[in-house]
């Protein structure tokens, strides 16, 4: 008989409380293999995609696309038997609903499915198996849905008589975006065989990967195939809530992203005394320095921006200060001095400004910050940065010269003690050796918690980073 099994929103990251649904990529009737994404999520760190615990047939989505969704709360119901029939004469009504889903009839609300038959897990259990922070199947830890050791072995129910003949389970068909030069029409309960990135690829331009065939080995999905697809599928951008033609206002609900910088900026400016200092200068050098960088073998396929050196010029200075590198543990009233540095770097994105960040970033070499920048920023501005990539932060860089910013007062990140904010790069008369010259020229604004740091160390720390931006023969010698 049916055998269903409810799957509740896991916590995706360090005690979050909700999630957003922001796609589901099964639909009811759909057949589900073990591990296969079924549901986008955004928490309040980022946008992650969570796997199938089970292996079987979607027979009701719990909750639909934008609805924020409670951690522990059902959200998809599966059939993990779907071929399993009653022994009896009659099949009951939840059997029938079960056999209903699997020819893709529309589903009896699930109020009408017998308690005794839906396999409820234990209120310790509201993280599915296999999942962090789950109970682990067969009593070993918790693991990612598919990975280590296998120590119990699936059973499936023996089927009588005639009934053993019964076909699988066909899935409710799936419209399919217009096709392109490698589109086909849709083939449901088909997995497609995508790597990765070419889902992602897929997802950001629309394409259904189901209602393709691949010109990859064994009829893997390839990017050539999903730009071919995409060149026939329309796509539109995100719009904004209607408007109130009363109030000619729009509200936009405060969740997600947003939610949690707003009360992390919120804690952050009404705990930590906040205090700013700004320095102007010139850092002609650093600018050439930058185009020398561009020209060499091991950066050709790098990002050599002013950002690198900065990063790299930070991370000296906070070696030659390390109480810079710290937070205040208001708990135990201590200060807490880190030995490592993880360098967060600030990143708009269409959710919100979210701050990943590069662990110990101070024991690596220029080519290798270089290449964890641009995987960084990368990440970030695909919607794909996971929270443990923004947790345990040190120290903050926000580039406002991007937008064409001289300089502001950034909020401190709560566990931190400072940030600084790196203005643009400018052409602007400067004086040299007595004379007025064109010089590129920007603004630093450092902001540090005056619990911690005093205005003479603060003044310090930014004076040796300015002094190695002048002139990176200082970098050098101090690093």
């Amino acid at each position: 008989m049916p055998n269903l099994k409810h799957f509740k929103l896991p916590d995706l990251g360090e005690g979050l409380t909700e999630g957003e649904i922001l796609k589901w990529f099964v639909r009811p009737g759909d057949t589900v293999r073990l591990n296969q994404p079924i549901v986008e999520v955004e928490t309040a760190k980022a946008a992650v995609e969570v796997p199938s615990p089970y292996a079987g047939v979607v027979t009701e989505l719990h909750h639909g696309e934008g609805e924020t969704v409670d951690v522990g709360a059902p959200i998809i119901t599966f059939d993990t038997d779907p071929g399993g029939v009653p022994t009896g004469a009659a099949a009951s009504p939840t059997e029938s609903l079960a056999a209903a889903v699997r020819i893709g009839q529309p589903a009896v609300a699930s109020d009408t499915i017998p308690a005794q038959l839906i396999d409820n897990p234990p209120d310790d259990a509201a993280v599915e198996p296999g999942l962090i922070g789950g109970p682990a199947p067969g009593g070993r830890t918790s693991v990612l849905v598919g990975y280590g050791p296998k120590s119990v072995v699936a059973k499936r129910r023996p089927r009588v008589g005639a009934e053993a003949a019964v076909a699988a389970p066909v899935a409710a068909p799936v419209a399919a975006p217009t096709p392109g030069p490698a589109a086909t029409t849709a083939r449901p309960g088909v997995a497609a065989l995508a790597k990765p990135p070419v889902r992602k690829l897929a997802r950001d331009l629309g394409v259904d990967l189901r209602s393709m065939t691949g010109s990859g080995v064994n009829g893997t999905i390839t990017r050539a195939d999903v730009a071919g697809a995409a060149q026939g599928t329309a796509t539109t951008a995100p719009s904004l809530p209607d408007l109130d033609p009363a109030s000619r206002e729009r509200r936009l609900p405060v969740k997600g992203v947003r939610k949690l910088t707003a009360q992390a900026m919120v804690a952050s400016a009404f705990t930590a005394p906040h205090v700013t200092e700004f320095l102007t200068l010139d850092v002609t050098p650093t600018m050439e320095l930058v185009r020398r960088l561009r020209t060499l073998p091991d950066y050709a396929d790098q990002r050599v921006s002013p950002l690198l050196l900065l990063a790299k010029a930070l991370l000296t200075a906070l070696r030659r200060h390390p109480m810079i590198n710290s937070y205040w543990d208001e708990a135990a009233q201590e200060i807490v001095v880190k030995d490592y540095v993880n360098l967060g770097i600030a990143a708009a994105t269409p959710r919100g400004l979210i701050v990943p960040n590069i662990k110990d970033a101070g024991r690596l070499t220029l080519v290798e910050l270089a290449q964890a920048l641009r995987s960084l920023t990368e990440t970030a501005r695909a919607g794909r940065t996971a929270p443990v990539d923004m947790a345990g932060g040190t120290f903050t860089i926000t580039n406002v010269g991007v937008f064409g910013v001289d300089t502001g007062t950034p909020i401190i990140n709560p566990g931190e003690a400072a940030i600084l904010a790196f203005g643009v790069v400018r052409p602007t008369p400067w004086v040299v050796d007595g004379a007025v010259a064109v010089r590129q020229v920007t603004t630093l604004s450092l902001s540090f918690d005056h619990r911690i740091i005093d205005g003479q160390l603060g003044s310090q720390f930014l004076a040796d980073l300015g002094a190695m931006l002048a002139d990176p023969a200082t970098l050098l010698a101090w690093s």
